[in-house]
């Protein structure tokens, strides 16, 4: 082809061009080279927000990555919602394109953040320089573009940083240093930092979601809860138990350790179709009712029972517990009796049959004829929503900043995100707890919602194996992030049949795994201390349960075991690495009646080994294996350990040692690692 032919022929291509680039669709700007994604914490894209409590560090990793060599930037930036200035901080690689940063939570409320993440040119050629220096190859012209670099990063900027950036443009070029002087100097730290901090920023990627993180008091990461029914508060058999009867019970609970008290409903109960003892549907004049049928002539949810008291001596037990470091918690079951006075006042929010009348609660074949669920979707639900938000107010205006929420998973969870929030609106220091036994995915969703504690599955885990796979997904992301486990030994509903047939033994293991798997952890007190293990016809309900009838409690019994809880409590409050549930690990142990653990904190100066024996029937022993070199010890040397359940003090030589527990003497050791022999 001739030259003028090759010239018509370019001219014709790149008139093709022109008229197909007019027809193509381009994105409204170039697309940034960057990629930002995987952001954790992050739930549905920034929907709802992740946990934290006052004081935390809150670690956020993201994938960052972009096509080519190039140095990238990730920079993290987060503030308290509602300020109008965002506080910054680098990210940090890990491995495999993942990126790393902190940021610390002072206040109660709620905090934002987010991810801008771009190619750094200055780090880009000092990575190059650093190669090419190490092949032997000239250098010239690199350490020219870098002085043309560091002289534009010097104009973005003013003062002592744009005066250092100039100087170290011009020691580029100079004369005066030797090519090996201005090649340190190129690759220096100090350039790096300002490069950072002040070089243009090529191909920026800023994230367009803001995502949150509730922070809460450190009560919703850590405690001990106590469930008593004040009711069976009197010291005085067959009476019914008062506030002030309940106020008196607080040494005693505040001594063993434990700094929530949980009340079951405190409300007047209804008398329709009130339930007799166990559940029956006959009842004598005498019988109190459940305390979850709530309402009666003398009031609803914004009421007391007057047999409890008056609204003065439930100020009283509020003060009380503060004095003694603890926090009341009060259940709030969301139905009602037939007797409520919602009832009349609002028929339109129940749930009506054909005949008109209003339906009971079922969750066949229980039929539960005393309650009525309220319909969350009647026609007036805003002004049902209003009323139930007022019902949590009323009470955190007489001091209760702890609830014990009923069956959340029967309520809409959309109602849920609304009424939590507008609470910590207001008042963020507030905790929920969700006691929901329902399918994994709906207690996750719950917790996501914005209850700040749920209750699990523990009560029905008891085998080695399935301890080990359920609390290995509880503390590990992603629902370390968002879900706070609080494991109840027992409940008024649930006396698993471990309890049932193991003895004191069994009582002790569970109280001892509760204690040291979870930071937090409750018990349903007395008959959990007293080991009352009486079902009725082996179910997991009790016999005589005292949801339907008042108890007395008998605390000098043989069968009291609160010396072991009270040890167990003082573990607890004594050492900060049972204080959380994120750095749990399992360990191996050749014996599948065995179970091992650690918990440490950050900087590796409290760490707890817990070894329990799941059998509450025979003596176990095995061999152990840790992780020496995660806990900063040798894998060789000698190291003490001292059981805290009892003050003995074991010598230990390298990864592998023997254990042996007898159930009838302890079930378990809670082993402090201590001082390395060399």
């Amino acid at each position: 082809m001739s030259l003028a032919a090759d010239n018509v022929a370019k001219s014709n291509s790149k008139k093709s061009a022109k008229k197909r680039e007019k027809k193509l669709s381009f994105p409204s700007s170039a697309v940034s080279r960057v990629t930002v994604e995987n952001v954790e914490p992050g739930f549905e894209a920034g929907r709802y927000p992740a946990k934290a409590c006052v004081g935390d560090s809150v670690s956020v990793k993201a994938d960052i990555y972009a096509d080519g060599h190039d140095s990238l930037r990730g920079l993290l930036r987060f503030r308290k919602k509602g300020a109008s200035r965002w506080s910054t901080t680098y990210m940090q690689p890990l491995v495999n394109d993942r990126w790393e940063g902190h940021f610390e939570v002072t206040e109660l409320g709620v905090y934002q953040f987010t991810l801008v993440a771009w190619t750094d040119p200055i780090a880009s050629w000092q990575k190059d320089l650093h190669k090419k220096v190490d092949a032997g190859q000239d250098v010239g012209g690199d350490l020219l573009e870098g002085a043309a670099l560091l002289k534009d990063a010097a104009d973005s900027c003013k003062g002592k940083k744009s005066k250092s950036l100039k100087t170290f443009s011009e020691k580029m070029v100079s004369e005066d240093l030797t090519p090996e002087e201005r090649v340190s100097l190129a690759l220096s730290e100090e350039i790096t930092e300002l490069g950072a901090d002040y070089g243009k920023k090529f191909d920026p990627c800023s994230l367009e979601t803001v995502f949150e993180v509730v922070v809460d008091p450190e009560r919703a990461r850590f405690g001990a809860w106590y469930e008593m029914f004040p009711r069976s508060a009197s010291s005085i058999e067959g009476e019914h138990g008062t506030f002030r009867d309940m106020a008196k019970q607080l040494p005693r609970i505040a001594s063993m350790g434990f700094n929530v008290l949980y009340l079951p409903p405190i409300h007047p109960i209804g008398k329709s179709f009130r339930k007799g003892p166990n559940n029956s549907l006959e009842c004598s004049a005498d019988d109190p009712g459940s305390p979850w049928a709530i309402g009666s002539s003398e009031g609803g949810h914004k009421s007391i029972h007057p047999a409890l008291g008056t609204f003065d001596d439930f100020a009283y037990l509020v003060d009380e517990a503060q004095e003694h470091g603890i926090d009341i918690a009060l259940d709030i079951a969301l139905q009602c009796s037939p007797d409520h006075p919602y009832v009349k006042q609002h028929p339109e929010w129940f749930k009506h049959r054909a005949d008109g009348s209003i339906k009971y609660a079922e969750n066949p074949p229980k039929k539960y004829q005393d309650i009525y669920p309220l319909d969350f979707s009647n026609p007036d639900w805003k002004g049902l929503w209003a009323e139930c938000l007022d019902i949590f107010m009323f009470w955190i205006e007489r001091g209760v900043r702890i609830f014990r929420v009923d069956n959340p998973h029967t309520k809409p969870y959309r109602f849920w995100e609304w009424v939590i929030a507008e609470v910590k609106r207001e008042h963020p220091d507030i905790i929920f707890l969700s006691e929901a036994f329902t399918r994994p995915k709906i207690m996750h969703h719950l917790a996501l919602s914005g209850f700040t504690q749920s209750y699990t599955y523990f009560t029905w885990r008891n085998a080695k194996q399935e301890l080990i796979d359920y609390f290995t997904e509880l503390t590990q992301p992603p629902a370390v992030h968002y879900m706070r486990p609080n494991l109840f030994v027992n409940t008024p509903d649930i006396l698993h049949a471990y309890l049932q047939t193991g003895g004191k033994a069994a009582f002790k293991i569970r109280a001892a795994l509760a204690a040291t798997l979870g930071a937090s952890y409750g018990i349903y007190g007395p008959p959990f201390e007293l080991c009352v293990r009486q079902s009725v016809n082996g179910s997991e309900e009790y016999l005589n349960s005292e949801k339907y009838q008042v108890r007395h409690w008998d605390f000098d019994s043989p069968d009291n075991i609160s010396d072991f809880i009270t040890r167990l409590n003082s573990i607890r409050n004594n050492n900060p690495a049972l204080h959380r549930n994120y750095r749990l690990q399992f360990h191996r142990i050749d014996n599948e009646n065995l179970l091992c653990y650690s918990k440490s904190t950050e900087d590796g100066r409290n760490i707890i080994v817990t070894v329990v024996n799941l059998d509450p029937n025979w003596t176990q022993s095995g061999w152990l294996e840790l992780p020496l070199e995660s806990f900063g010890l040798d894998n060789k040397a000698s190291f003490e350990v001292r059981d805290l359940l009892n003050d003995a003090v074991y010598l230990w030589q390298g990864r592998t040692n023997f254990v042996m527990l007898d159930p009838t003497v302890s079930p378990a050791h809670v082993f402090q690692i201590q001082q390395q022999h060399s």
